[in-house]
């Protein structure tokens, strides 16, 4: 008798511990559903239609894929200047990122203050008054042309040609790179000092200490700050829409994929070819973010050598 009126009240009690705990997590789950899956699959839908906004959408099959693959010059171009600057600007980030957290890597008292200031162009970065900053700055009379002159070189038309303007926008990328020191920072606290202490003893130097320690036990932060950069780089928008005053030129130098998927949606309303945009960019990102994985054995085969 005693047994069965525990274990009911346990069952009781697990019942109300249950309860609580789907209350709890229920916002998220309803934002995920309503803010997410949802969407996501109006959007699948969507892709296979014809749709503007004022018409009710009409089915048109796979019609949205076969003419971005085959008919659409500027999205080839989309492809092409975003597979420049995910390529470029995000080992420069991770590059800048690294060297700064090593520097920062000490015991100094001014170590927190030089951390936020290297941190602050993360955080505004991505704002459109700092892509209007960043127009003006390489703008025909900006700073970077007045230095130019300033030691004796030509002035530069970064807005002018396809290939300076997209620099421009590598050049801002590479700058915003306080979160992946971050990052780094805290993987570099991590590594034990007695595994330094031992390989001076043993008479290595601060490059061998570099390879040979700080890079095989960071292969994991290389990893998580490579898979979320890349994602970062494929998805930026707001720097290219204010540069190119939403047009992504000249010449398409700046149309960076979000940016004529925006177009598609926002300009022409052609929200059918947009949804098809976006599930291709998914596939895309997913199959990227795979490939690293898989290639990221080879960093844990390193570690272990290096170990």
């Amino acid at each position: 008798m005693h047994l069965q009126i525990g274990s009911g009240s346990m069952r009781k009690y697990a019942k109300g511990d249950n309860l609580a705990g789907y209350l709890f997590i229920s916002p998220f789950v309803i934002g995920f559903l309503c803010l997410t899956v949802i969407p996501m699959i109006a959007s699948l839908y969507l892709s296979l239609t014809n749709y503007d906004l004022v018409s009710a959408p009409k089915w048109v099959g796979f019609s949205n894929y076969h003419e971005m693959f085959t008919l659409d010059e500027k999205f080839r171009a989309s492809v092409r200047v975003t597979s420049i600057y995910v390529l470029v600007s995000i080992p420069l980030r991770l590059t800048f990122a690294l060297m700064v957290a090593l520097l920062l890597n000490t015991r100094s008292k001014a170590v927190g203050a030089y951390r936020t200031l290297f941190y602050l162009p993360s955080l505004i970065g991505g704002s459109v008054a700092i892509s209007i900053m960043w127009k003006n700055i390489f703008g025909d009379n900006g700073a970077v042309n007045e230095i130019l002159s300033y030691i004796g070189l030509d002035a530069v038309s970064w807005f002018g040609q396809p290939l300076p303007a997209l620099f421009t926008l590598i050049f801002l990328s590479a700058w915003q790179f306080g979160s992946s020191m971050l990052i780094f920072l805290a993987g570099l606290k991590n590594i034990p000092a007695s595994y330094y202490e031992a390989a001076s003893v043993d008479g290595a130097n601060a490059i061998y200490r570099f390879f040979r320690i700080t890079l095989p036990l960071l292969s994991p932060i290389i990893l998580f700050n490579l898979i979320m950069q890349t994602i970062s780089g494929f998805l930026t928008f707001t720097p290219a829409y204010i540069l190119s005053k939403g047009e992504g030129g000249p010449l398409d130098g700046t149309l960076l994929y979000s940016l004529y998927l925006f177009r598609q949606a926002f300009s022409f309303f052609d929200m059918g070819y947009a949804s098809a945009m976006a599930w291709v960019l998914l596939v895309v990102i997913a199959l990227l973010t795979l490939l690293i994985f898989q290639t990221s054995k080879l960093w844990v085969f390193y570690e272990s050598k290096g170990e």
